[in-house]
């Protein structure tokens, strides 16, 4: 192949990517991939997923024109899984450019190798740093001081989905000079307003409720929902989602006396979701930690049903949220500034309704899926034509 013959066959290169599970698992990361390679297989492209079988379904098909290939995998290190015949499988793979994601080390570490060996351009999207607790912090410390170094250091692009990020995460200070900033996005055929009436002053989080997860501010929204009752008696909080630490939340609202105004609806099927969006006041995802916020595309989700967001400067589209004044953007770890947002947009009807429209309008200009798999191809155009000189 030729530079010229790049320039006449854009659309037919040879993806692979390595995320650690793929749709119909539901995550930032798997969404991400998922979304972002169904624009890029109707711009022409060829991309096969290797990843877990997690859930456990059929092993190799296609969906959305996406090849996927689910491997097998022995057990989970850092909620990463461990999948033996990775390697094998990506020494068989043809491919132009191989794209990898961090947080998921293992499939990672063996994408930085294969595309060594094969000579490919190596593309890592870092969703967020790799952190821990106790034994896994320890764990956690030692890979980013060895292997998480030689992934940066062979990547040809590292992609982050906002600025921020490369101001607080430690380790990519030295590789700003390959760093382009890409935001996520949100499928606005999906996530998009409904026919239904909002229920008053009512408030709606989204989140897995385990540990990993306590980054995303659930205990400080639920001290703010104190404060807001005593100007909104009738406030209430609804809580999507489950996990291992639904026991100590709602032990935690009845301690705070908020039995009557929070309800724990567990985990909500993906078709009902937007439902949820739609129907509340206000969506709230008041997180803590920039170095596991990856972006906040639940941000996104709720912006593109015309609610209105109260969330961190931490997230993704914080900044854009403030400019566009769709919702207010607040500081990480303050439940009583937290707690004066929601009184403000439950108190205003009016300014809280032209929010959710000035919100829908920011996600169809700035944050399609299709605009984010037109910038990943300039991305891939642009090493593919390196590797051919």
């Amino acid at each position: 192949m030729s530079l010229n013959d790049l320039d006449l066959n854009v659309r037919e290169m040879k993806i692979v990517h390595t995320p650690v599970r793929f749709y119909p698992f539901i995550g930032g990361v798997e969404n991400y991939v998922y979304y972002s390679a169904k624009e890029l297989v109707k711009l022409g492209h060829d991309i096969t997923v290797i990843c877990a079988n997690e859930p456990p379904i059929k092993k190799e098909g296609i969906i959305d024109g996406i090849k996927f290939k689910r491997l097998s995998y022995i057990g989970k290190i850092a909620n990463t899984n461990i999948t033996p015949s990775l390697p094998f499988k990506l020494l068989k793979e043809d491919f132009d450019i191989i794209h990898t994601h961090i947080p998921s080390p293992w499939s990672a570490d063996w994408s930085n190798i294969y595309s060594k060996l094969k000579n490919k351009p190596l593309i890592l999207t870092y969703h967020n740093d790799i952190i821990g607790k106790g034994i896994a912090d320890y764990i956690a410390r030692f890979y980013n001081a060895s292997a998480l170094k030689s992934v940066l250091n062979r990547a040809n692009k590292i992609i982050i989905t906002q600025p921020n990020y490369l101001k607080s995460s430690p380790h990519l200070d030295d590789y700003s000079h390959k760093i382009e900033v890409i935001p996520t996005g949100v499928d606005i055929e999906k996530f998009k307003p409904l026919p239904i009436k909002k229920e008053n002053n009512t408030l709606f989080f989204l989140s897995l409720l385990d540990e990993f997860h306590k980054y995303k501010g659930l205990d400080y929204l639920l001290k703010a929902l104190v404060k807001a009752k005593t100007e909104i008696p009738d406030v209430k909080l609804i809580v999507g989602g489950k996990g291992a630490l639904m026991d100590h939340y709602t032990g935690l609202a009845n301690e705070y006396g908020l039995k009557n105004n929070v309800e724990f609806h567990g985990f909500i099927p993906d078709k009902k979701i937007v439902e949820y969006y739609n129907k509340c006041s206000v969506f709230v995802l008041p997180s803590i930690s920039s170095k596991q916020e990856g972006f906040g595309i639940v941000v996104l989700e709720a912006l593109a049903c015309e609610t209105p967001v109260i969330s961190t400067e931490i997230v993704g589209a914080a900044a854009d949220v403030k400019k566009s004044n769709s919702g207010i953007i607040i500081p990480p770890k303050d439940a009583d500034v937290l707690a004066d947002a929601i009184i403000e947009i439950l108190t205003n009807d009016d300014e809280s309704y032209e929010m959710g429209k000035r919100g829908r309008v920011l996600v169809e200009k700035s944050y399609t899926w299709y605009r984010v798999a037109g910038m990943m191809e300039n991305v891939y155009m642009e090493l593919m034509e390196k590797n051919l000189k």
